[in-house]
């Protein structure tokens, strides 16, 4: 297999990883959200356990994806979490996005597009 193939590969496996944490930290979100009889429901019930669960997968699938990716590039397709969870607090969450999240956004995704041009 071509190495550049391989290592585009492992990083779909990084970006999954990251994309699914993100759906892990809207799930967290909408259970902090409800209110619980107790102290024990708030930590021990479905969504919870769900989420973390999946942040678990998320580890698990970065730890995998490090075989083939480039430490130098991790942090950067990592990077794009925050790009995820704007879009879910905005889709999901009705939140608000101010002008210095949007110019930071702009800026994560122009080093992104910066970084992707220095390695081609």
């Amino acid at each position: 297999m071509d190495p550049r193939l391989k290592i585009f590969l492992y990083a779909l496996v990084l970006l999954l990883g990251v994309f699914i944490s993100a759906v892990a930290q809207v799930i967290l979100k909408k259970a902090a959200k409800k209110h619980y009889g107790s102290f024990i429901k708030e930590y021990v019930n479905v969504p919870v356990i769900s989420a973390y669960l999946i942040f678990v997968l998320s580890t698990f699938m970065s730890i995998f994806a490090y075989k083939e990716v480039p430490l130098s590039l991790g942090p950067v397709l990592e990077a794009t979490s925050y790009i995820y969870v704007t879009i879910f607090g905005v889709r999901i969450f009705g939140e608000k996005v101010g002008k210095k999240k949007l110019i930071a956004l702009f800026l994560i995704i122009g080093g992104i597009v910066v970084y992707s041009f220095g390695t081609v």
